[in-house]
């Protein structure tokens, strides 16, 4: 999706659900030092979901995408095992995510703050809708 893409898609119609900042400790990166120990990441997910299909009319948590769908499929991919990049982790976040049948839009951002000393981290962002 291009730049130009991002900025004409409406997102009028959708309620934005996040994930703010989720620190975890995983094992990720392609230097040898990197996997031999688990590393700082922190996630940041934002997901647009249609309000007609995540008004709930009887304040009820079925009627909506509950926050722990998010943190959960995170916990599954960090489970599979050492993720070599963040685009990696980055992108099978975006495709999980996306896969939720209410989802129509997501972003994901991925973050390691302690590579290097002159910064406040690194990373990777990914926008994708349906």
């Amino acid at each position: 999706m291009t730049p130009t893409h991002i900025q004409k898609l409406d997102l009028t119609h959708c309620r934005r659900l996040f994930l703010k900042a989720f620190e975890i400790n995983m094992n990720i990166g392609v230097h040898d030092f990197e996997k031999k120990g688990e590393q700082r990441v922190i996630i940041n997910v934002d997901l647009y979901v249609p309000l007609q299909s995540n008004t709930p009319s009887q304040d009820d948590l079925s009627e909506v995408v509950d926050y722990d769908f998010m943190r959960q499929t995170i916990a599954d991919i960090i489970a599979t095992g050492h993720i070599h990049l963040q685009e990696t982790l980055c992108d099978e976040i975006v495709k999980r995510m996306l896969a939720h049948p209410l989802v129509y839009a997501t972003r994901v951002s991925t973050e390691k703050p302690d590579v290097y000393p002159d910064c406040e981290g690194v990373g990777v962002e990914v926008f994708r809708s349906k």
